[in-house]
């Protein structure tokens, strides 16, 4: 599997446990046996633009987090172009689905499944996608950017039932027919972290899923990191 990543997302770039040291870490050593790594790049700011407002652009870029940003951003374009033909994953921070057009907050600055899958729509290369954001907290950036576009459809699952929260999962992947899934993959909600409700298990259950309800669609797949703490 390739996995779209950068040794800048080593850095410690703001006070906030998105940012923590160690947290990327734990995930390449565990990974960095099993898959290919490509370099991630840039997004470009005209692609960060189709879906942000400058001004929110300008307010980054005085935070002093816009170069980590766009690259999160690149990552996750890359992830979603190379996911049209194979399954893969953007290892990326800082996440993204809190943000919206004009405004961010949860740790996020840039919506990087909205700036990837925006840029595959521009590009001709998708009409329909569904987002499934497993991440313990709802991705209201991502709804937000979206409402009114009717090419994607989105699913937050919220259950604190483990058997109906993976039901839940599972009826929507396979309900949707769409050209590529995108997977706000936060693992926050696993049961070593905040959530407490999911296993190891249930997440590589979730993955097959994904792959298979791909598979049924003739699209593709990719995933992105979004929340998940406990290193």
């Amino acid at each position: 599997m390739k996995v779209f990543y950068h040794e800048d997302f080593l850095q410690c770039y703001a006070a906030d446990s998105a940012a923590a040291s160690g947290r990327i870490e734990a995930v390449v050593r565990e990974i960095e046996k099993s898959v290919t790594f490509i370099e991630a790049i840039p997004a470009p700011e005209e692609d960060i633009a189709a879906v942000h407002t400058r001004p929110h652009i300008a307010a980054v870029r005085r935070d002093g987090v816009y170069e980590i940003a766009a690259l999160a951003a690149g990552a996750a374009i890359q992830a979603a172009e190379a996911g049209l033909r194979e399954p893969c994953f953007a290892l990326i921070r800082p996440p993204g689905h809190h943000a919206s057009a004009a405004g961010a907050w949860g740790f996020c600055y840039f919506n990087n499944v909205a700036i990837a899958l925006e840029k595959l729509r521009r590009e001709g290369l998708i009409k329909q996608a569904f987002v499934l954001d497993f991440d313990l907290h709802f991705g209201d950036g991502t709804v937000n950017i979206f409402q009114g576009k009717d090419y994607v459809s989105i699913h937050n699952p919220v259950s604190n039932d483990r058997r109906i929260y993976l039901k839940e999962v599972k009826n929507r992947l396979f309900g949707e027919e769409a050209d590529i899934i995108a997977v706000c993959a936060g693992f926050d909600n696993h049961q070593e972290d905040w959530g407490g409700l999911l296993s190891t298990a249930d997440y590589r259950t979730m993955g097959q899923w994904v792959n298979e309800a791909a598979a049924k669609c003739g699209g593709g797949a990719f995933a992105l990191l979004e929340g998940g703490y406990n290193h």
